[in-house]
């Protein structure tokens, strides 16, 4: 799917959206780059995603709303909308950047994206109104592809709020196998608190490993 860019009045402020700040070094205009529209981006697109979803959601307790609100804004999402509105083809990057693959690097376009909504809101001298209409059929097409479950329970997620609650710390994901041709990896992750495990799972990718390490952790407490 695909999504229209939103219309400027002021131009230069798209420009600098789009502006990596390895471009504005090597063009010598340093503090022209997006670096600070990507922290007001940041900000407004975490308030209108939480709003989106307290009413999207009336019946779902503040957990839930939460682990939800931080899968819709974290950076693969981000840059999923970023690859939707094509934004790759607007990107201004250095040299270097742009020979090491910057225009599909999801860091990268996450900050567009991020950038490009404070870049809007700035456009309409404030209007988040505007901001808000554009940014929920975002919301809504992120939702409508994924799977509802997997939506509302990130395992990873899941088991890092309780262990914050109940255990004060962080869990610790590590690698501890892994096997297969480089064209088909499998790893084995095993999540910790306090060097005590909670969990293994495994998958093609050291982020499905992990996530299934959580799922595990969360199955041995009961919780899923």
């Amino acid at each position: 799917m695909t999504f229209p860019l939103p219309e400027f009045a002021k131009p230069y402020l798209f420009t600098q959206a789009m502006t990596h700040r390895s471009y504005s070094q090597e063009q010598g205009t340093e503090g022209d780059d997006n670096e600070r529209l990507e922290f007001l981006g940041d900000a407004i697109l975490t308030f209108l995603c939480g709003e989106f979803l307290y009413q999207t959601f009336p019946e779902q307790a503040e957990g839930v709303l939460t682990r939800l609100r931080a899968s819709l804004v974290d950076r693969t999402q981000l840059a999923a909308f970023a690859q939707a509105l094509d934004l790759r083809l607007h990107l201004r990057l250095g040299r270097g950047v742009e020979n090491s693959g910057g225009r599909d690097n999801p860091r990268l376009l996450s900050s567009a994206f991020e950038a490009l909504i404070g870049a809007y809101y700035l456009d309409g001298n404030g209007d988040m109104e505007a901001v808000r209409a554009y940014v929920a059929p975002c919301f809504e097409w992120a939702l409508a592809s994924r799977d509802a479950g997997t939506a509302i329970a990130n395992p990873k997620s899941q088991f890092q709020e309780w262990a914050l609650k109940e255990m004060g710390q962080v869990p610790k994901y590590v690698i501890v196998a892994e096997s297969g041709p480089d064209h088909a990896k499998q790893f084995v992750a095993e999540v910790s608190i306090q060097q005590q495990p909670y969990g293994r799972g495994a998958g093609h990718r050291k982020q499905d490993a992990e996530k299934e390490a959580a799922r595990s952790a969360l199955e041995q407490l009961g919780l899923l």
